[in-house]
């Protein structure tokens, strides 16, 4: 939208145009540092088109950036076009300084040069009303002198001036608190490079002795492992000799016993038997910790595997009001594993649950999800509470309570080595009063 056009033929209408130019900017809300940028711009493209053009017309309109933002514009048709040479270099970047964009049409052999700065947006808005009353105010005011317009300019290069004087004032003081933080800066640096020198040996000497404790450790575990191989490979002899003198005495071939003497007989065979599974407990222990219990990979049948589990432990149920179900896994219910670690596994959960269940059943079926297969062994016993529930898997714990069971401890955490060995986990979920289910994950395809 146009607002004021004006010629432009002598040296003295430079000045007019940047007076004009000024008002302008000020009418529109431009602020006074940008009403300067704006005049001196035009002063010295002004100059330029004069020289090479002998005159040219100035237009200054309001137009839109196709953002919702509202230009001041500044249009020179020069007489005759200008070669943009004159443009180049220093002098257009130093007219490009002082506006938002400027720019010659067309660019080799320009006929119009154009250039604008942003309205703020704090400016009032600009209607058709408003836009009516900036030409009629442009209009009825009239241009200063040349002399008016150089002491106007004085004045404004003396504020420039003190605001540049301002400026570098406050720039000295910043240099000076700069300098100052800096000082503090190296002196924190400094500090805390000695702190994190101080931490980093400290650091150092507790991996170090960390290490050594390492060391210490596995080798404790070593002999720990070595003697629990030892005294349960040492023990299994005579335990196995006390159960055998025990059912000599106690067979029919023998001499009578009399009733008090066969009770005492078969409580030896009973704490035989007893002390013979905490043994081969402590070795099935003790060579899954060594790391020389090796997995036989092969291809496992898990209906072969639940069947045989099915058919020995169905002695095992001496409850009457406990049943023994082993569901047929679904086909294909072939998996890659060990065999007898897997049968060892099922089996030691399945004399744990029938060993704590009183009433109810026993259940072990197999699921398959994705490619992993589930095997679940599930019970209607008393459970275990939830802060004993992950305890039950370390050596020789056994829950407390009245449903607490004669055993060693050391089936459960047997039972996980293994499944972890196989490449998969043993997890729990139990409530009190609601039984336990044990679940065996394990990749269809092996670890």
């Amino acid at each position: 939208m146009p607002l004021l056009q004006m010629a432009l033929r002598v040296e003295h209408d430079i000045f007019v145009v940047r007076q004009r130019g000024r008002e302008v900017a000020a009418l529109l809300g431009l602020e006074n540092q940008d009403q300067i940028r704006i005049a001196t711009a035009l002063s010295e493209v002004g100059r330029q088109v004069l020289r090479a053009a002998g005159g040219a017309e100035v237009l200054f309109r309001v137009d839109s950036d196709g953002a919702a933002k509202r230009l001041m514009s500044v249009e020179i048709v020069p007489a005759e076009p200008v070669d943009s040479e004159l443009f180049a270099g220093r002098q257009a970047a130093a007219v490009a300084r002082l506006v938002d964009a400027f720019e010659l049409e067309p660019p080799k052999r320009a006929t119009v040069l154009r250039m604008s700065r942003r309205i703020p947006a704090s400016a009032q808005p600009l209607t058709a009303q408003r836009m009516a009353t900036l030409r009629a105010d442009l209009a009825g005011s009239a241009p200063s002198s040349a002399l008016d317009e150089m002491a106007s300019q004085n004045e404004q290069l003396i504020a420039a001036l003190d605001q540049v004087r301002k400026q570098r004032d406050e720039l000295a003081v910043l240099n000076a608190e700069l300098a100052e933080t800096n000082q503090g800066v190296m002196a924190l640096y400094s500090q805390l490079s000695e702190e994190l020198e101080a931490t980093n040996q400290g650091v150092v000497a507790l991996y170090a002795e960390l290490d050594e404790k390492s060391v210490q450790l596995r080798a404790a575990n070593e002999a720990k492992s070595r003697f629990l191989a030892n005294v349960s490979h040492e023990l299994r002899a005579p335990v196995t000799a006390i159960m055998g003198l025990g059912r000599l005495l106690d067979d029919s071939a023998s001499d009578p016993l009399t009733e008090e003497q066969r009770r005492q007989v078969g409580l030896i065979r009973t704490s035989a038997a007893d002390l013979l599974t905490l043994v081969n407990g402590l070795l099935d222990l003790a060579k899954a910790e060594s790391g020389r219990l090796e997995p036989n990979w092969d291809e496992v049948d898990l209906r072969a595997v639940f069947g045989a589990l099915r058919g020995t432990l169905r002695a095992l149920v001496t409850q009457p009001d406990v049943e023994l179900v082993v569901e047929d896994p679904p086909p294909p219910a072939t998996l890659r594993s060990d065999e007898v670690l897997l049968s060892q596994v099922l089996r030691n959960l399945l004399h744990n649950g029938l060993k704590f269940t009183e009433s109810g059943e026993v259940r072990m079926r197999a699921d398959r999800v994705d490619d992993q297969w589930h095997l679940v062994v599930s019970d209607t016993g008393p459970g275990v509470p939830a802060e004993f529930q992950e305890r039950i898997f370390e050596e020789f714990f056994q829950v407390p309570g009245p449903a607490r069971a004669a055993g060693t401890g050391l089936g459960l955490p047997y039972a996980r080595r293994l499944v972890n060995l196989l490449g998969g986990e043993l997890t729990l979920t139990s409530t009190p009063g609601a039984g336990a289910t044990f679940t065996v994950i394990l990749p269809a395809g092996g670890a």
